[in-house]
């Protein structure tokens, strides 16, 4: 018996306002509340969104909540699962409830699954540092649960974007299972069509998509160049049939069905027919990525290195290069990912928000320049007249946002590194970038270090050269030349910090009411 599991991916990003540059947008004075609109342009996101309601989501779900009623007394049911972006359900409640409860209704089903993945389908794995990766699925789960009542087991990372380091801290935070790209660089030879384990983990599997099968859907249902257009339900259902493996994975953008391939190719009929060809024959049984893990048993094990191997299911390399392949993604990549410090030390979530957004991987797929069909496929889904448009239009924002930010935090030029003595074994691992951070980290970091610094004329220094703040340096050597020790010592220097830091914020919102 072969299992076919079929997992739609459902995305839509908050789409930058093309004109940003162009219009002399950037450092304009406006209420933090109008923020994000400010970057983002809701009416072509409410746009986009609601011709993919009439021309894909309501049609597609309405066809499966049919097929799931029809076959549910069967010996065999229909059986599928989705992938939600955390912003897409944003979108759902900011556009269309009426989506939103559609969704609820194939998770009551109990033949739907949901996976989990980044709330903001954005590239923290790829990120040095795991923490905002693991902050992004820990929300991506909170939201499942809070709008559908479900808790994924099953992990699906951006784009199927895949190495050995995230498959271990996937395995670390509880789940049971990993999609990912069936390249055949990382199978040697082996199929795609069952289970594996990745190389350093001991209980998590992962499940490779069959990007053939699925391509054949996604890619080429409407190619009229293509040898076996038209494609029907049941020649799929004999592909299918006549593939050898325990687990057949199919894992196309839910947009497909009335998207990407309107549904005057007849992409709906085709869906409302498949299941029912694929029931038909007897070595085929639809299933969840959970039924799959917990039927079968790994057959051997995928190494995928962090350094240069990481994989994923875009163009035709199935590599990180559709997002990180040339200089601008580069720029744009390190423009957005240097702020992490700076936004978490503001303790704002409404920057937070912002500055997550930002990290979409869509912003970066649009700056994609390599020609041929992927440099097609990129044209296709960009907004944008050109990569470097996209990229004018992103760089400029996210400089814009850094310096409103640098603003609101009274950010130094360099961090301060809180060590305990001389030489990097002492480094306590704290660092704080603003004024603000450098209050948080006054409260965390150990005596020791503070009396390190303090003794130096450490704090003092870095007031006055990187802040270049000459009245704190003043009041911060009266604390150093006060002789003071201990919690006392770390008492009065937080005070001292706190109060210029509470006067300089009551003066920049004095002169930037609008800012």
């Amino acid at each position: 018996m072969t299992n076919i599991v079929f997992v739609f991916e459902v995305h839509q990003p908050h789409r930058l306002k093309r004109n940003f540059f162009w219009e002399n947008r950037l450092f304009q004075r406006i209420k933090k509340e109008e923020l994000f609109n400010y970057y983002f342009d809701q009416a072509v996101s409410r746009e986009v969104f609601d011709r993919t309601c009439k021309k894909c989501y309501f049609p597609s779900n309405q066809i499966l909540l049919e097929l799931i009623d029809k076959y549910k007394r069967e010996k065999k049911q229909v059986k599928v699962s989705f992938s939600l972006s955390g912003i897409f359900l944003e979108q759902c409640e900011m556009f269309n409830k009426d989506l939103l409860e559609s969704f609820k209704q194939l998770a009551e089903t109990g033949c739907v699954e949901f996976l989990s993945q980044t709330y903001y389908h954005s590239l923290a794995s790829l990120y040095p540092e795991r923490g905002e990766f693991i902050e992004q699925v820990k929300m991506h789960q909170q939201v499942m649960k809070d709008l559908l009542g479900y808790t994924p087991k099953v992990f699906e990372n951006t784009e199927l974007l895949y190495n050995n380091a995230i498959a271990k801290t996937i395995e670390k935070l509880g789940y049971k299972g990993i999609f990912t790209e069936g390249a055949e660089r990382i199978l040697h030879g082996k199929s795609p069509n069952y289970l594996y384990t990745p190389k350093g983990c001991k209980k998590i599997k992962v499940l490779l998509r069959n990007y053939k099968l699925t391509d054949d859907i996604g890619f080429r249902f409407s190619a009229r160049w293509w040898t076996e257009w038209p494609l029907t339900a049941d020649k799929y259902a004999s592909w299918l049939a006549a593939t050898p493996g325990q687990c057949i994975h199919i894992f196309p953008d839910y947009e497909t069905f009335g998207e990407h391939h309107w549904p005057e190719t007849g992409i709906h009929e085709f869906l409302k027919h498949m299941p029912r060809e694929i029931l038909k024959w007897w070595n085929l049984h639809m299933a969840t990525p959970s039924e799959v893990i917990e039927k079968y048993a790994p057959v051997g094990e995928i190494d995928v290195p962090e350094l240069g191997g990481t994989v994923s299911w875009a163009d035709l390399e199935r590599d990180a290069s559709c997002w990180l392949g040339n200089t601008m993604q580069w720029a744009y990549y390190t423009s957005v990912r240097k702020l992490e410090p700076l936004v978490k030390e503001t303790e704002d979530k409404d920057f937070l928000r912002i500055w997550r957004c930002f990290q979409t991987s869509d912003h970066l797929y649009y700056m994609f320049t390599s020609g041929g069909g992927p440099g097609e496929v990129h044209s296709y889904f960009s907004p944008f007249g050109s990569p470097v448009d996209a990229y004018v239009t992103a760089q400029s924002a996210i400089l814009d946002f850094e310096n409103r930010v640098r603003l609101a935090a009274i950010t130094a030029n360099e961090p301060f590194l809180f060590y305990t003595g001389m030489g990097e074994k002492h480094y306590a691992g704290v660092m704080a970038w603003s004024l603000k951070g450098f209050i948080k980290a006054l409260q965390r970091v150990t005596v020791e270090s503070i009396k390190f610094h303090n003794s130096r004329g450490d704090f003092e220094k870095w007031a006055e050269i990187s802040l270049r703040d000459d009245v704190l340096a003043k009041r911060l050597k009266k604390v150093r030349l006060s002789k003071l020790k201990g919690e006392r010592l770390r008492k009065l220097i937080v005070k001292v910090a706190e109060e210029r830091f509470n006067k300089l914020s009551r003066q920049t919102q004095a002169a930037f009411k609008y800012f």
